[in-house]
């Protein structure tokens, strides 16, 4: 029997966004689930030895994807699909006699149920993710509240997902210039061709030069119930910095406090989708970097065993009940196909940017509400960074093109530990780096060691990240006044093992 095509419907925002975003439900998962049931469910005490070989792990191997070159649409044929066959099979065990005469049977791995189908076209695909404000029982039409363009290169195997903000003043087509979330309202309101996520995506295409061939809907319903199926337990998430907003909107329509410490914590669905929403910090941008790290955790539980467990059990009932909580021009064959190649691509092949102050300017629109103006010329190499060809750089080189930029670098103690500021610059100096003046954050938070980039120098945050070890998440955008620098290293707790040499 064919799995409902709304389970890959709903994964493609926490694995294309989670799915098709990043890496699929994964192959390897269902395999080890059948030998965990082996190993747990069978009394082996004389044959314990026998089952030590275990399944080989298939690798694949990064590769480089096509750079993306063009600020503006061109003619896109859709991609086609071919599918392979259905999906057969159960998991066949073996059995052991009370007298132990017979040998133990190793369990058969689960049957892949996309082994029936593939992405065959070898061009890039490019589709809108959307999620709109919508309460359980609402109706009506809906600005968007998150828009993520993810693009998947079936040949190179990469992935690139990019936010979109908010209050981007864009050229909606057919209508007066407007915020680019109103795009969903509007196209709903009026009866436009394929109702909101249509005219969504043909403005993306006609501003951002991006060529959205596909597009998914989904209200806040459908990511908290497929959160609360593939973690029950909840996911992890890190945030550098600790969030404390008074004025999160709740169900009715009134403010809920949160608050979540820096470090890295376990959160369920609840609230997993208040650590998306809430836009404490820097406006639209920390939290749109906040939604990727979402989308990129709930990637890596979708792969467990439980995970797909969990979903695929749930199908039936969810299938009905979630029916009007999204849209999509995707048809289930595609849906397949897609999660067939994301189960090719791996983590380190999945970039991600978010369209933040370096690429924009703020203004007022005639209105007086401001809204932010694109730079086309900026947002030209963020469009590199993120979808196109990258280059593999050594730190050497990577040394090379940060002074080759000449920022001026800041670090700013972000604890309570007294000299960890002083401390990391001797550390940076001893490796050749330039620092300027060192400081105190004006409320100390004991987080996560993070680099924010104000002025637009990537080589320069790139080297810093790489020498003190940081992951690429841990780089963003400042926009706060505390320094004129170009480049801040905001020092956290987890610095000191570096500083000696733990």
């Amino acid at each position: 029997m064919r799995i409902p095509g709304w389970l890959f419907i709903v994964g493609i925002v926490v694995f294309v966004a989670a799915t098709a975003l990043c890496s699929g439900v994964s192959y390897l998962g269902a395999r080890q689930a059948a030998i965990d049931l082996g190993e747990s469910g069978i009394d082996v005490p004389s044959f314990s030895d026998f089952l030590n070989a275990q399944p080989a792990t298939p690798t694949t191997a990064p590769a480089t994807p096509t750079v993306f070159t063009s600020p503006t649409p061109t003619d896109y044929v859709l991609p086609t699909v071919t599918p392979r066959g259905g999906v057969t099979g159960a998991t066949q065990m073996a059995t052991q006699s009370s007298a132990l005469t017979e040998p133990l049977v190793q369990p058969t791995a689960t049957v892949d149920p996309l082994a029936g189908y593939s992405w065959s076209d070898p061009r890039r695909i490019n589709i809108l993710l959307m999620g709109i404000d919508q309460r359980r029982g609402e109706t009506g039409t809906f600005r968007t509240d998150t828009m993520i363009v993810v693009s998947v290169d079936p040949v190179r195997k990469t992935v690139g997902m990019l936010s979109i903000p908010r209050d981007l003043w864009v050229q909606i087509p057919g209508y007066q210039p407007n915020r680019i979330n109103t795009a969903n309202d509007i196209g709903d309101r009026d009866g436009y061709p394929g109702g909101g996520p249509a005219l969504a995506a043909r403005t993306v295409t006609e501003n951002l030069g991006i060529n959205v061939d596909k597009y998914i809907r989904i209200n806040f319903e459908v990511f908290t119930q497929v959160v609360e199926l593939v973690a029950p337990n909840g996911v992890e998430v890190c945030p550098p910095e600790a969030i404390d907003d008074p004025y999160y909107p709740d169900a009715g329509y009134g403010f809920l406090p949160i608050y979540f410490p820096a470090g890295c914590q376990m959160l369920e669905a609840p609230q997993l989708l208040q650590y998306a929403r809430t836009r404490h910090g820097n406006s639209d941008f920390d939290r749109a970097a906040r939604q990727q790290e979402v989308i990129r955790a709930l990637r890596d539980e979708v792969m467990t065993v439980g995970g797909l467990a969990n979903l695929i059990v749930h199908v039936p009932q969810l299938w009905t009940e979630l029916a009007d909580s999204y849209v999509t021009n995707l048809t289930q064959e595609e849906i397949f196909a897609l999660a067939s190649l994301a189960q090719e691509i791996p983590g380190e092949n999945i970039r991600s940017g978010v369209i933040n102050a370096l690429y924009t300017t703020p203004q007022t629109n005639p209105n007086g509400d401001q809204v932010l103006i694109l730079n086309y010329s900026a947002f030209r190499g963020l469009l590199q960074q993120v979808f196109g060809e990258q280059e593999q750089l050594s730190q050497s080189d990577l040394r090379d093109r940060a002074n080759a930029e000449g920022a001026s670098v800041v670090v700013y103690n972000n604890t309570t530990t007294q000299g960890l500021a002083s401390q990391t610059r001797d550390w940076l100096v001893s490796r050749g780096v330039s620092v300027l003046e060192i400081g105190n954050m004006p409320t100390p938070e004991n987080s996560l060691t993070y680099i924010r980039d104000y002025t637009g120098n990537p080589y320069t945050a790139r080297y810093l990240a790489a020498l003190l070890g940081l992951p690429p998440e841990r780089i963003q955008s400042g926009g706060d006044g505390l320094t004129s620098a170009d480049v801040m290293v905001v020092v956290g707790t987890d610095i000191q093992p570096l500083l000696t040499g733990q």
